[in-house]
């Protein structure tokens, strides 16, 4: 397909003023969206294994080995993040991204071959360490081709599809393992998803560190923010403070939650499975949909910063809306309260994205803070499910590690308030931001 079939931008007039829509720039949102459900079934797949008897078996692994396999991608993961991010700003995103993409999807489908301990450790941290890239390589195209006013919808469109990946990854998985065996559904999975890299190939223009986000005049970029700049600013600490507590709860959701329905509230694995799916069909769909709407509101005249701000905060009170679950006395209530909790995190979900990676960062170092971001993400994914399991044991009920989201949640709203102000972005000019940002300062 060649470029001038690709972008057909079209344009029509609303209030005086031309917009144009370039289809083009939304394909590759969708193609984006599509990469990170790929990334979320390679790395949910070993979960369907180690759930699996004749696996655990072959491997002869104790419960702290399937523990230790579960982390090892994460620590990886997590150590690559700021690394990613700095490959990303230097090299642009196409082939960074491609190369990791390939990473992934090789050692997700070598791990079909593995026959040792040792060597299914090795496949966990090479998929872990090529996913590190998805997350700043996204953030990075999304600020260098969207406006702040287009942002949410493309942030919401992004986080939409780690939310099918997370959703779908497990059942696909257990389906392929009990119709063809674990070593098949490795193979499968990894090949599989190579398919994606044609289209990334053939709709995404090689970019490099001189690209310009819309609107935004050029000024040299490395060499004018440094890390030290961005640890000095009191806006990053209140991102990656944002991002750990909006974490935890999703991570808490993820590992516990189930275990809450089945051994507190008594209900069946299939029941529970099914409150699961709407909770997280339901922080999907608000996340798309609030993000829309914040992108509405800034192109009629407000504050990109102050909008987002608000859809955040807001989104966190819903989700502590969770401890009316904890303390209700029938299951109904409770499941209540747990879809809707999640659910009103949407919320937060792309607007927290775009207000914390887009609209108070300079584009020169998008790449580096969505790696220093996805740190504080990394380490609520380790934290939120080892903490709640303390308290459980120390407790005995469910009722403290609810607590204990609460504490993280209202923690977040805080620092969204009193951190995230635009005169305190590292090293911002009045074209560091999006016009519409300044709109009503």
């Amino acid at each position: 397909m060649s470029e001038s079939n690709l972008r057909a931008v079209v344009q029509w007039d609303v209030s005086g003023k031309t917009i144009e829509f370039d289809p083009k720039r939304w394909m590759i949102i969708v193609l984006l969206s599509i990469g990170v459900i790929i990334a979320f079934i390679s790395r949910t797949n070993l979960s369907s294994a180690l759930a699996y008897k004749p696996f655990v078996q072959m491997f002869q692994l104790s419960n702290v080995d399937r523990g230790a396999l579960n982390s090892a991608f994460f620590w990886s993961y997590a150590a690559l993040q700021i690394p990613a991010g700095l490959l990303v700003d230097r090299y642009g995103v196409k082939k960074p991204y491609a190369i990791s993409f390939t990473i992934w999807c090789v050692a997700s489908a070598l791990t079909g071959l593995t026959h040792s301990l040792s060597q299914l450790t090795t496949m966990r941290i090479l998929t872990g360490a090529g996913e590190a890239i998805v997350t700043p390589a996204t953030y990075r195209w999304i600020r260098l081709n969207f406006p702040e006013r287009e942002s949410g919808r493309a942030v919401g469109i992004y986080v939409v599809g780690t939310k099918i990946g997370a959703a779908i990854g497990a059942p696909i998985a257990t389906w392929l393992i009990l119709a063809y065996g674990w070593q098949a559904m490795f193979i499968i999975i990894g090949t599989a998803g190579l398919i994606w890299l044609i289209p990334w190939a053939v709709m995404i223009k090689a970019d490099g560190p001189k690209t310009k986000a819309p609107g935004e005049r050029w000024r040299k970029p490395s060499s004018t923010i440094t890390f030290g700049d961005l640890m000095a600013s009191p806006v990053i600490w209140g991102t990656l403070i944002v991002n750990f507590c909006y974490n935890y709860f999703v991570f808490y959701c993820m590992t516990w939650m189930p275990a809450y329905f089945v051994e507190q509230r008594h209900l069946s694995l299939e029941r529970m499975s099914l409150y699961s799916f709407f909770s997280f069909g339901g922080i999907a769909i608000v996340a798309f949909a609030s993000g829309w709407l914040a992108d509405i509101l800034i192109k009629r005249g407000g504050n990109s910063v102050a909008v987002r701000k608000a859809f955040v905060v807001g989104g966190f009170i819903l989700a502590a809306t969770e401890m009316f679950g904890a303390r209700a006395s029938s299951v109904q209530m409770a499941l209540f309260w747990a879809v809707v909790s999640l659910s009103g995190l949407g919320l937060a979900s792309a607007n927290h994205l775009a207000l914390c990676r887009m609209s108070l960062v300079p584009s020169a170092s998008v790449g580096l803070v969505t790696g220093m971001q996805n740190v504080a993400l990394s380490m609520a994914g380790i934290v939120g499910p080892l903490l709640s399991g303390w308290l459980l044991q120390k407790t005995g009920s469910y009722t403290a590690p609810m607590e204990a989201i609460l504490f993280f949640l209202v923690l977040g709203a805080v620092a969204c308030i009193v951190l995230l102000r635009e005169k305190w972005s590292p090293a911002v000019t009045n074209h560091d931001l999006d016009p519409t940002t300044y709109a009503s300062r």
